[in-house]
């Protein structure tokens, strides 16, 4: 566990001196759109970085995080719609595991708009749920719609406490980042939990 926190840590405190960077608007851009397919990293580690340094800017950044991440849901459906025989052995077992895969196909096919909007909006790994919705067919524009809500919402909350709070958000973070730590975990058990009792 010390090792984790250690690690998370290092990767916070290098993302922060990131954010004030001249290219981070773009990065941001890019991480999000990639995890929205194909990446391991949340865009929101660098959106909360760029929120501490510039509070006032915190809703722009949320809005582009939240336009390129369902840019790059809807490039993971496509993957999974035309691509998934030729890319599946790249993604199972190196992205998401053929388990977790099977999971999330079985539940599509009852609740499509609420796994993808709670997919978007909670830890729960959105990637796995846009290539396997492209794989499922599942109607496009729900998805779509499901995304933009989910994304909005998650990222938008987020960039709220840095606009409203600023400074006392960034020493909040400095003096319980172990819990947080712990809490975003704990909130990603509880997200494939509930996605595994949603029968």
């Amino acid at each position: 566990m010390k090792i984790i926190f250690n690690f998370m840590r290092r990767l916070y405190d290098w993302v922060i001196s990131f954010a004030a960077k001249p290219y981070a608007l773009f990065a941001l851009s890019v991480l999000a759109f990639a995890e929205a397919s194909c990446f391991i990293i949340p865009p929101d580690v660098l959106l909360i970085a760029m929120g501490l340094a510039k509070p006032k800017k915190a809703f722009f950044y949320a809005l582009v995080c939240s336009i390129f991440s369902v840019l790059g849901g809807l490039f993971g459906y496509f993957i999974g719609y035309y691509l998934w025989v030729a890319v599946k052995g790249f993604f199972i077992p190196h992205i998401f595991s053929q388990g977790l895969f099977d999971l999330v196909s079985a539940k599509y096919n009852l609740y499509s708009f609420w796994i993808i909007f709670a997919a978007a909006f909670t830890p729960i790994p959105y990637k796995v749920f846009t290539i396997t919705g492209g794989v499922c067919s599942v109607n496009l524009l729900g998805f779509f719609i499901a995304s933009v809500i989910g994304r909005s919402l998650r990222f938008f909350m987020v960039a709220a406490v840095f606009y409203f709070f600023g400074e006392k958000a960034k020493k909040f973070i400095d003096d319980y980042f172990g819990w947080l730590t712990f809490g975003i975990t704990a909130l990603l058990i509880l997200g494939f939990y509930f996605l595994r009792k949603m029968v």
